[in-house]
């Protein structure tokens, strides 16, 4: 077989291509694919607990101590300090919330690498635990301080990589570690960024690169495997498919020279 045709993989099959240990290990998940993944990927009601429980830490010693100073208080005047305590708290775990996702997922063993493998591999349970926390901040916090550099730094802090000027007006990204965008982008609202695609039983999680100076519009969705070149504008609601290649646009005083 040629070199560069890609292996035929066979979604249905229940046993494991890999060798030693963890081809068994794989063997036994694709039998009993669902008791297996399940139990796989409980842990990452663990990491949510920890996570959510560290962040909610200076929020819920906020609420405890304004609960004790205005113990003597008025029950509306009381009442409005705990409101307000509590409004608080929510931000305060928010905040926390953007750092402590990063570094649990810096510290976890499990590393997402571009591939193309039967959704019930090994090799792509990196790829759960890597959305799973970050939709944990999408899901809960993160539209509250879109777009704002903080959105920036989290992305960044969770591996992707961001230029100077770049502005991401949208919450709606997945695999940010294998996302890269170049200097004075600008995402538009409610832009979709997922650096993965299923195709026919599989799933392929490849880089989505955009180059300098692109727009992507409103609501426009971007996949894995698509790069998209300098000043490009990708329009509102458009589709890019996997493994476009959109060349760059070349500006028109270069054109005329």
């Amino acid at each position: 077989m040629n070199e560069k045709e890609k292996v035929v993989i066979d979604v249905n099959s229940t046993k494991s291509e890999r060798a030693g240990f963890s081809g068994i290990i794989e063997s036994v998940l694709r039998k009993f694919r669902n008791f297996g993944f399940s139990l796989v990927l409980a842990p990452i009601a663990l990491l949510y607990i920890f996570c959510m429980g560290v962040s909610l830490t200076p929020g819920i010693t906020l609420i405890t101590s304004v609960n004790e100073w205005t113990r003597e208080s008025h029950f509306i005047l009381r009442n409005a300090f705990l409101g307000f305590s509590v409004a608080s708290a929510f931000f305060a775990y928010g905040l926390s919330l953007i750092f402590v996702v990063p570094l649990v997922n810096k510290l976890l063993p499990l590393k997402v690498k571009p591939h193309r493998a039967s959704w019930f591999s090994l090799t792509v349970i990196p790829w759960y635990y890597h959305n799973a926390l970050t939709y944990l901040v999408r899901y809960t916090f993160l539209d509250f301080i879109t777009p704002t550099p903080l959105n920036i730094l989290f992305f960044k802090m969770m591996g992707m990589k961001i230029g100077k000027g770049t502005m991401i007006n949208t919450s709606n990204i997945s695999d940010p570690c294998l996302i890269e965008i170049g200097d004075y982008v600008t995402i538009g609202g409610s832009a979709s960024l997922v650096a993965h695609y299923g195709q026919k039983g599989m799933l392929v999680i490849d880089k989505l690169i955009i180059h300098d100076k692109a727009t992507i519009g409103l609501k426009a969705s971007l996949f894995g495997d698509v790069v998209v070149g300098k000043g490009v504008l990708v329009k509102a609601h458009e589709v890019v498919m996997p493994k476009t290649r959109l060349t760059d646009v070349v500006p028109e005083e270069k054109k005329a020279a």
